[in-house]
């Protein structure tokens, strides 16, 4: 083996950097159409695969690389989702990722043995693809061009970043069963879920806060090193409580949640480190996973995928998010959009690899089917997104631009910081000079952006609905500002 190298080595980097600049340069075309980018990641595995994949990937190394894609993809989620959102939609968010997905694992269930499958792999099928996966949701969310009004939005990102221990949890105890390792009782099972989920949630709430102490206290003498002690965060997060039997996806994401809610040293250095690693996790995961695929097993399967996936879009979800969502007074249009956009990625193909690893029976099978259902469930819903939108009414202001971004990059923690806010106008401040603003001690606005201009403040300049206003406060402040300029932009 070692006479091949350095020649082996160097083709196997080649391959994957050119698989890399491929995925990057067909992202810009699958978002202009509305296709989820992670599926076009996904499809090119696909077609690699049969010339290159299977003799460098097999299934445990494709295992590892995709729980290590979802911490990192789970981690830059939470660091990005604020206190605000999680208090306001969480209880709707949590029957979504837990009796919405043991709900759609049934529905999928009863489908897939009518069609002639096992029961035991039915079930097992119906957990598999129960999770929405958080980057296939946004990756086509993105590409619509349109932003979502703030509740649907939010619910979509909590279930998206919640659900997948409950999969994981069905996923492991079927397939426990299914190799004879356990009986099943529904006692213990409610047990266990319960355990993992405690456990899960003890575990990220202690390494969320240990995290933020520890980050709000050392000081390194390179700013690169404050990602480096997010990324132990994230995977101490992931490590420790699955060690002991919980949930370490759940473990990830609240401790993410914790630690970007707090005030970090290098805050915006830490989160573009973290949305670089969550894009390189989402490629790496897709590709990989495509290269395992063999697409003349993937066409066999024909109508027996389609109408699994069919019953999973039209059926399964919406009859659960309906039942889910019933309490909370959401609106026909805005449950109607939530089923619909719940599309399905690396997640369920990453679940269809632990049956194969344990050695079930028929489970390179049922991997295929699983691919097969997640390609055809992200293309459908996934390139009607932008239709979607328009048609059930969920915009928020029309098409989102990136706003501009005004930052401080400071090592150390500073006494202000920086917010900005797209004003609104019915916001107390709009129409109004700049020195008539009653603003707090020490706060002051740094600059307004209007339509493509950058404009200096002045005493007489005055704010208009639309504008870019950068403002410059102390943490206690806060809620003062936001009370006359409205939501920040990052809410």
């Amino acid at each position: 083996m070692f006479e091949s190298e350095p020649a082996s080595t160097a083709l196997a980097l080649t391959a994957a950097g050119l698989l890399l600049v491929l995925s990057v340069l067909f992202s810009r075309p699958s978002e202009k159409i509305g296709i989820p980018v992670v599926l076009v990641f996904l499809l090119i595995g696909l077609l690699v695969g049969p010339h290159f994949g299977h003799e460098y990937i097999d299934f445990e190394m494709a295992f590892r690389i995709g729980t290590m894609g979802l911490v990192l993809i789970l981690f830059d989620g939470g660091l990005n989702t604020p206190y605000r959102q999680v208090r306001e939609h969480l209880l709707p968010a949590s029957l979504l990722a837990t009796l919405a997905v043991v709900g759609t694992a049934a529905l999928v269930a009863l489908v897939a043995w009518s069609l002639g499958l096992d029961w035991m792999m039915a079930l097992l099928l119906g957990a598999i693809v129960s999770s929405t996966d958080a980057a296939a949701v946004f990756s086509a969310l993105r590409g619509s061009g349109v932003q979502l009004s703030r509740r649907v939005g939010a619910t979509l990102e909590l279930e998206s970043g919640l659900n997948d221990p409950m999969a994981v949890i069905l996923t492991l105890t079927l397939t426990s069963q299914l190799i004879g390792d356990t009986a099943f009782s529904l006692p213990n099972f409610l047990g266990h879920v319960a355990m993992q989920l405690v456990i899960g949630l003890g575990a990220g709430l202690a390494i969320g806060w240990l995290g933020s102490q520890l980050l709000g206290r050392i000081r390194v003498p390179a700013a690169g090193l404050y990602p480096a002690l997010t990324l132990a965060m994230a995977l101490l997060a992931f490590g420790v409580p699955t060690l002991f039997m919980g949930s370490g996806f759940l473990a990830v994401y609240v401790a993410a949640l914790m630690l970007g809610n707090q005030r970090l040293p290098y805050r915006s250095g830490i989160l573009r480190v973290h949305d670089a690693l969550a894009w390189l996790a989402q490629i790496s995961m897709f590709l990989v996973l495509g290269l395992l695929a063999v697409p003349q097993i993937l066409v066999s399967f024909g109508w027996r995928g389609l109408v699994v996936a069919l019953a999973l879009a039209l059926l399964a979800r919406p009859v659960m998010v309906a039942a889910c969502l019933l309490p909370f007074r959401y609106s026909a249009k805005e449950t109607a959009f939530i089923s619909w956009v719940g599309l399905r990625g690396a997640v369920p193909i990453l679940l269809a690899t632990y049956p194969v690893l344990a050695g079930v029976e028929e489970a390179m099978t049922l991997f295929h089917l699983v691919f097969f259902v997640v390609v055809v469930n992200a293309l459908i819903p996934g390139a009607t997104v932008r239709w979607a939108v328009t048609l059930f009414g969920v915009e928020r202001g029309g098409v989102e631009r990136p706003a501009p971004v005004l930052e401080i990059n400071a090592i150390d923690s500073l006494p202000v910081q920086i917010i900005s806010f797209n004003l609104h106008p019915a916001a107390l401040v709009t129409g109004q000079p700049a020195r008539m603003l009653p603003l707090p001690a020490g706060a002051d606005i740094l600059l307004v952006v209007r339509e493509r201009e950058a404009l200096p403040v002045t005493p007489d300049t005055v704010l208009q609905a639309g504008d870019h206003v950068h403002i410059m406060v102390r943490p206690e402040d806060t809620r003062s500002v936001e009370l006359m300029f409205g939501l920040r932009e990052d809410d």
